[in-house]
């Protein structure tokens, strides 16, 4: 995430800032990482972003996928945050208790002259399992859950096109559990989860499940690369 600009603020006490908190976390050194943060960091959006489009998935672990948008051509900018659910001001510690209706998700800016929504919807489908109700990977609860949002009724038209499509084919072995969503409000995520998967490469959990999710998809994609 390129162009975020930063404002920090200070904060008495602990923070906790891993994708794996919940539900895989185990290493020690990851553990003594999140101990050793003592600020939190506003995340900004740069106002020249605002000439391109955008378009606002969900596909679990919100480090895996903004690593894996970032690396398509045609998308300038892709920032972590939360979306779909209805409380005001969400952030990492209330969504990532699962009692909210939010889910970890990006907002992506992209040129419509380069790649199209559709073919956005085509890379969010191929790169997470839509069939795991509530859950990706390692990580489970209703944040992790997948959600196409749509703006309008032509990117509903497309995504639902798409599912039919999947569906006829057969491409999945069980059903489509992808909810299709009209989008309504996106919160940036604190300015520490944006870039993780490239600022940590060492950390187990990009380690052990973003990098070998971001392969896949580059080796099933290698045509929508930068």
């Amino acid at each position: 995430m390129k162009h975020i600009k930063i404002l920090s603020l200070i904060l008495i006490g602990l923070i906790t800032l891993n994708c794996e908190s919940k539900n895989s976390k185990n290493n020690t050194e990851d553990i003594q990482e999140l101990q050793n943060v003592s600020e939190v960091q506003i995340t900004k959006e740069d106002p020249n972003l605002d000439q391109y489009e955008t378009a606002y998935f969900a596909s679990g672990c919100f480090w895996c996928v903004e690593a894996i948008f970032e690396s398509v051509k045609g998308i300038q900018e892709v920032v972590s945050g939360y979306s779909g659910g209805n409380q005001p001001n969400p952030n990492y510690e209330k969504v990532s208790s699962g009692t909210t209706d939010y889910a970890e998700a990006v907002k992506i800016y992209y040129d419509p002259k380069v790649i199209s929504f559709n073919d956005l919807v085509i890379i969010f489908f191929g790169s997470h399992d839509p069939t795991t109700l509530n859950r990706q990977g390692p990580d489970f609860g209703t944040q992790y859950r997948s959600i196409a949002f749509y703006k309008n009724d032509s990117e509903k038209k497309i995504i639902q096109n798409y599912i039919n499509l999947l569906e006829k084919e057969r491409i999945f072995s069980k059903p489509i559990t992808t909810e299709v969503k009209k989008f309504t409000k996106f919160y940036p995520a604190e300015a520490y989860h944006q870039n993780y998967e490239s600022l940590h490469p060492d950390n187990s959990y990009i380690q052990n499940v973003s990098i070998p999710r971001i392969k896949k998809f580059k080796n099933k994609f290698p045509n929508y690369l930068k």
